[in-house]
Formats: C-alpha cells, sequence, structure tokens
C-alpha cells in the first residue's frame, strides 16, 4: 500500500514571498510604477486578505486578482491609465512562474522522503494558479520528487472544501486513510484535512499551538524538515505494522 503525502506548496516546500517580491518588483517597474518594501509589504498584506475572503467563497478569483492590482496601482499613484489590472495580474503570475525558491532544506528533504520511505507518494495540494505552482516547481528542480501536482484552479473546489481532496482520492485512486496533509495554513490544511478526515501535520506552527490543535484536529506538528521527516516516517511505519506512529514531545503538537 502506498503512503500518499499531500504537501501544501507556499511556504511549506517553496518560499512564496521571495518569488513573489521580485515577480511584483519586476511587473511594476515593467510598466513604468515604483517599487519599494512597503508597497510590497502592504500587497502581501492585502492578497493574504483576499485569499482568505475566497476560501470563505465570498470573492471569486477574478475578484481577488482585479481588486489586490487595483490596490497596488492605488498606492502607486502617479499615472496607470490604460494599465488593465487583470493583464498585470497575468504578467506578474508568469513571472512568478520562473522565479520559484525552494525553502531551505526543501530539495534534501523532498530526495530523502523519495528515497527513505518505501511505496512514497509525493503531492502538491495547492490553492492557486495552475502556471505559478507549476512553473516555480519546475524552476527549483522539484518536480523530480512529486508525482502529481492538483491547482485549485484547475479543479473547481479550494481548500480546505472537502470536495478539493475528494478529488485528489479519486484521481490517485488511493483511500483518505493512505494520505496525510502537510501544510502551514490553518484556514486552509488543516481545516481542510479536518474537513477531508484525512491525517495532517502542521508544518511550522506558530501562535497558539495548543488552541489550534483542538480546535482543527491536527494530529501532529513539526518545526523543521528534520522533525517532519521523523513523523512522516513513523507515520509510514506504523501503518506498515497496523499501529498508531508514538513520537517524542519534540515532535508532537504541544
Amino acid at each position: 500500500m502506498h503512503h500518499n503525502f499531500l504537501f501544501d506548496l507556499d511556504q511549506t516546500l517553496l518560499d512564496f514571498h521571495a518569488s513573489e517580491y521580485k515577480a511584483l518588483g519586476i511587473v511594476l517597474t515593467v510598466n513604468g510604477l515604483p517599487f519599494s518594501d512597503e508597497i510590497y509589504q502592504a500587497f502581501k498584506a492585502y492578497n493574504k486578505s483576499l485569499w482568505l475572503e475566497l476560501e470563505k467563497g465570498t470573492i471569486t478569483r477574478t475578484e481577488l486578482f482585479t481588486r489586490r492590482f487595483e490596490d497596488v496601482f492605488r498606492r502607486c499613484g502617479g499615472e496607470t491609465y490604460g494599465l488593465d489590472p487583470l493583464q498585470v495580474n497575468d504578467d506578474f503570475i508568469r513571472t512568478m512562474s520562473v522565479n520559484g525558491v525552494p525553502m531551505k532544506g526543501a530539495p534534501e528533504f523532498l530526495r530523502k522522503l523519495k528515497t527513505g520511505i518505501p511505496d512514497a507518494g509525493i503531492y502538491i495540494a495547492s490553492n492557486g494558479a495552475t502556471v505559478n505552482a507549476k512553473g516555480r516547481i519546475a524552476s527549483t528542480g522539484l518536480d523530480r520528487y512529486i508525482d502529481g501536482i492538483f491547482v485549485s484552479e484547475d479543479m473547481g473546489a479550494a481548500k480546505p472544501s472537502a470536495a478539493f481532496f475528494e478529488f485528489i482520492l479519486e484521481r490517485i485512486r488511493e483511500p483518505r486513510e493512505s494520505c496525510i496533509m502537510i501544510g502551514d495554513s490553518l484556514s486552509s490544511d488543516m481545516l481542510g484535512a479536518k474537513n477531508a478526515s484525512m491525517a495532517s501535520v502542521w508544518f511550522m506552527p506558530e501562535g497558539d499551538v495548543s488552541a489550534a490543535v483542538k480546535e482543527y484536529e491536527i494530529d501532529y506538528c513539526a518545526s523543521s524538515f528534520d522533525s517532519l521527516y521523523s513523523i512522516l516516517a513513523g507515520w509510514a511505519a506504523a501503518r506498515d505494522s497496523g499501529r498508531k506512529a508514538v513520537f517524542t514531545a519534540s515532535d508532537a503538537c504541544s
């Protein structure tokens, strides 16, 4: 039986913010607009709030893409007549897609996971734009370790909906008990795993960890790739032997 590892992409395997910063600077400069750390930080904060609205179903993807660059235009000031926010958004996504930045240690971790755990299936389970996700993965070389990429744009559903995970299960033809979701987001990854009745690992937890673990029914927490590998190897070995995985205090959520 396969052990299927479903990974969120951004801030789990790829440094989204590094790619985002570089791409936004390139696109604004090409269009004759100013770029600064202040503009980027404002874009980052507003963009995050829009993605949360999308997860709740209160806005569409088109509204998200339009509004985030309309806000950038306002902050840049100056002459922005003639600039189409959706066209600039498309340029931004394409620019990001060739500027992937792996999280430190991610390539080594995936290689170890692929070679060290028997019958490991490694999949990406991400909200976002397909060209952006696939392009950044390919630009870093991480695609050599990945068995499949599932992006919400192609699926008609997004995390945290159970439908997103049901689509993946149908495509890989594996039972949910063989899958574990790994990601950094409570509202997307951990809530999604809970909605899909799937095991989960909260990667790089922060804030009130105990409260979050209880609310989202999180199984494991990992604060480094070394810790994450130990958890996933233990989970896989336990499934093979028919027992529950047991971890040290440093591996478990506290």
